[in-house]
């Protein structure tokens, strides 16, 4: 919002504050002001003056030599090519070592080897269009009005000495996209006398309801419409000092009906619209949705398609403007136009906001009515419109004012509450300086009630009444203290430090952290030969995804891993270990197994690791078992896996703590590496973290060192090649029982010697007891156990 000083002056006495006051304070009271601009910055030694005689030149047949009165002594001689240097005009004039908008520079010169002092300037030359000077030639100098004085400095004769504050308008203040509204704060921050003026309309007698009817079909979308009639209607320019000021505050001057309503809207803040009287048919005004099919040509030419959700303003038979954005080009008005009538209403803020964005049509109404206007402002701005319609001479004011209203008059009411106030901005003030503070804003404190002002509308609670009280009485005066109450050390969940233990112990074995997306392509489902009725595939869909390869969210971080292995591989690194540590997302599932999208999914982490080119089968599993060992994972075993159609069937194996199966790992099946686009062998493994930390053992408890040695005993069987030799020392632990302190594989051989579909299993058992060392016959016994639990459960045979 752009706010002309001398436009401010008139509501409020700015006499001893400077800009730069004005800039600090305004800020500080809640008004942001952006940068206070001097308009005619870029003109330096640019004056008036009159042309005293024109000859032409005596090398060129179209320059003239001028001499040129600019109030000094002696006349100056220009030289110009300009075809109206009319003697006795009036004209700028941009005199030696001058300066010009864009930052051109004028400097004497010769021009065909005559002296010329300066440049006779056209209104382009001074950054200004034919619509701030009507009276400018487009084809040369810009002859200024009658009357225009000599030797002066030309901003004062157009306008640009003048400042302009440029205000940052947040969307929950509309009151101060206007003129009155930011002579309001202003008159609030500095403590000054707010002056406002009561629109008087003369009118020219008659009655507005013989003329026009209206009829307002949709309240909800227009709670309030308004409108005047003026006849007779003048069109011609606006006067000087509306032109400038419209030019200040950033606006195309037109005409002078339109730019009355322009200058209306910029000083209440309320848009308005006028119409062409002879193009309402039926000489009626319906505010409506539109029907079916309907569509308008706008003011700027371009067709637009209409719908139901939208609100226009039509006549007798079709829109004649889209409620809130812009007008009709047919109801215009032009250079014939007789009687007008002004429109000034209240729409719908969120409607007029979907209606500019469908259409493509953001214009200076729509902004300011999508932000909730004050429906109360409509009368008084449009009898503002008249009035200046009669100040100007543009017209008749016919009496009378038709306004349908289906607001409430009465003003929001809140509880006020000093001592609240007071506890949430940390200050003591008392009630009666707050009701000061918040007089000067317009609220009025009545029994025990703050009555909030019309034009308040973003006033709903107590905290914004603090706020006003706030701002006046200086942000930067309000006491800094520590906030109350108990100090709360941030701290890491349980799960939160297993998690960042579990990727420690990666790093320590040489995997580095991977981060994937958690939405991914149904396809990679395939890419990993899930069967066509595996669980997995059933995903969470995104309903709004930027395309196939993200809209579903994933079920498992297998394939985002192989992915990561290979973009590795193809930028040719010869060796890679990942992990990642993410969620998946399993969704809820109906009885009859469709996805429920009523319901979150269960969001399960999961641990996922990858390596190719670096690590053996074995390797990879010790890796796991670090994993798992340096988390305290009780009752690590594994068995192995043949139907995981993602793993080599042979070399697959599930992961368990005790019963519970935490996770898989194995050789990713030579077809499922294929469709990566590799042939190498890629170890993969997908642990459940959530089961892996219900599975935490108990703390770790000091034993002493044993005080007595230990017997270490050895155990070489034969058994069935197929018997997993993890099963068969559980049966040793479990038989030998309290005294067997460790066992250890240490052997497994085929070969030489031993039949075909057999194997050799070696074991080391050391046995121990705490209280005394133990006996030979002691250690025999518990050597039996083992050796006839292994002939029992596994037809095992003691090899001698």
């Amino acid at each position: 919002m752009k706010l002309p000083m001398s436009w401010l002056s008139e509501f409020v006495d700015m006499d001893g504050i400077s800009n730069q006051e004005y800039d600090a304070k305004m800020t500080m009271s809640g008004s942001k002001v952006e940068e206070v601009v001097y308009l005619g910055r870029e003109f330096k030694n640019v004056v008036t003056g009159k042309i005293l005689s024109n000859v032409p030149h005596p090398d060129s047949d179209h320059l003239v030599i001028c001499q040129v009165d600019v109030g000094k002594d002696e006349p100056i001689q220009i030289v110009t090519g300009a075809p109206n240097a009319i003697v006795g005009s009036v004209v700028p004039v941009a005199l030696h070592k001058s300066t010009l908008p864009g930052g051109i520079k004028i400097t004497k010169g010769k021009l065909r080897g005559v002296p010329s002092n300066g440049m006779m300037c056209s209104f382009e030359e001074l950054g200004l269009t034919l619509n701030d000077t009507p009276y400018g030639d487009p084809e040369g100098l810009l002859l200024m009005p009658e009357g225009t004085p000599v030797g002066v400095d030309i901003r004062t004769v157009v306008g640009l000495d003048e400042y302009v504050a440029e205000f940052e308008i947040t969307s929950n203040r509309p009151d101060c996209m206007s003129v009155i509204g930011l002579a309001r704060e202003t008159a609030a921050t500095f403590d000054r006398e707010l002056k406002l003026h009561t629109p008087v309309v003369k009118g020219c007698g008659g009655d507005i309801n013989e003329h026009l009817s209206i009829t307002n079909e949709a309240p909800d979308l227009c709670p309030r419409y308004t409108a005047r009639l003026v006849k007779n209607i003048k069109i011609e320019p606006s006067p000087a000092w509306m032109r400038e000021r419209l030019h200040a505050a950033g606006v195309r001057p037109i005409n002078n009906i339109v730019d009355i309503t322009n200058y209306v809207m910029l000083e209440y803040g309320q848009p308005m619209h006028a119409f062409d009287y002879a193009c309402l048919k039926d000489q009626k005004i319906v505010i409506r949705r539109p029907a079916a099919g309907e569509s308008i040509e706008t003011l700027d030419g371009q067709m637009h398609e209409l719908d139901e959700n939208m609100v226009c303003i039509a006549d007798g038979s079709r829109p004649t403007a889209v409620a809130g954005v812009m007008g009709g080009y047919d109801s215009e008005i032009t250079d014939s136009t007789n009687m007008v009538v002004f429109e000034s209403a209240n729409f719908h803020g969120a409607t007029v906001r979907v209606t500019a964005k469908k259409l493509g049509m953001r214009t200076e109404a729509s902004g300011r009515f999508e932000k909730g206007l004050d429906p109360r402002m409509t009368v008084d701005a449009v009898n503002r419109a008249c009035e200046l319609v009669e100040m100007l001479g543009a017209g008749e004011v016919v009496d009378g004012i038709i306004d349908v209203d289906t607001t409430s008059t009465e003003n929001k009411r809140l509880p006020f509450e000093p001592e609240k106030i007071n506890a949430l901005l940390g200050i003591d003030l008392t009630a009666e300086e707050q009701i000061a503070y918040l007089n000067k804003l317009g609220f009025k404190v009545e029994n025990g009630e703050v009555i909030v002002p019309h034009f308040r509308t973003d006033i709903s609670r107590m905290c914004d009444v603090a706020e006003e009280v706030a701002r006046l009485y200086g942000y930067d005066n309000i006491p800094t203290t520590l906030f109350g109450g108990e100090a709360v050390l941030g701290a890491l969940t349980p799960e939160q430090v297993f998690e960042k233990k579990i990727g420690e112990i990666a790093r320590t074995c040489g995997f580095d952290e991977a981060f994937n997306f958690s939405f991914g392509n149904p396809k990679m489902y395939d890419d990993i030969a899930l069967p066509a009725d595996s669980i997995k595939r059933k995903s969470v869909q995104i309903l709004n995804p930027l395309g196939t390869e993200f809209s579903v969210m994933r079920t498992t971080s297998l394939p985002s891993m192989l992915e990561s292995l290979m973009h590795n591989l193809n930028h040719r690194n010869e060796t890679a270990s990942l992990y990642e540590l993410y969620k998946v997302y399993l969704p809820k599932l109906n009885d009859d197994g469709t996805v429920n999208p009523e319901q979150l999914p269960d969001e399960p982490h999961v641990l996922t690791l990858g390596s190719y080119g670096r690590l053996s089968f074995f390797e990879f599993k010790g890796v796991i078992e670090k994993i798992l060992e340096g988390c305290r994972i009780a009752d690590i075993s594994f068995e192995p896996v043949t139907d995981n159609p993602s793993y080599h069937p042979g070399r697959c194996a599930r992961i368990l703590s005790g019963e519970t199966e935490i996770g898989v790992f194995g050789t990713i099946h030579p077809l499922v590496a294929k469709k990566y686009g590799t042939g190498a062998e890629i170890l993969a493994a997908e642990l459940n973290v959530d089961l892996m930390f219900a599975n935490v053992a108990p703390e770790n408890v000091y034993h002493p060192l044993p005080k007595y040695p230990a017997s270490t005993r050895d155990i070489a069987v034969l058994c069935d090649d197929v018997i997993p030799v993890a099963h068969m020392q559980k049966a040793i632990e479990k038989a030998v029982g309290t005294i067997l302190e460790s066992v250890s594989l240490f052997d497994v051989y085929r070969g030489k010697n031993i039949p075909e579909g057999k194997k050799s299993v070696a074991y080391s058992l050391k046995l121990r007891r705490s209280d005394r060392t133990l006996t030979d016959s002691e250690c025999d016994e518990a050597m039996n156990k083992a050796i006839s639990t292994l002939e029992e459960k596994f037809a095992a045979k003691l090899r001698k």
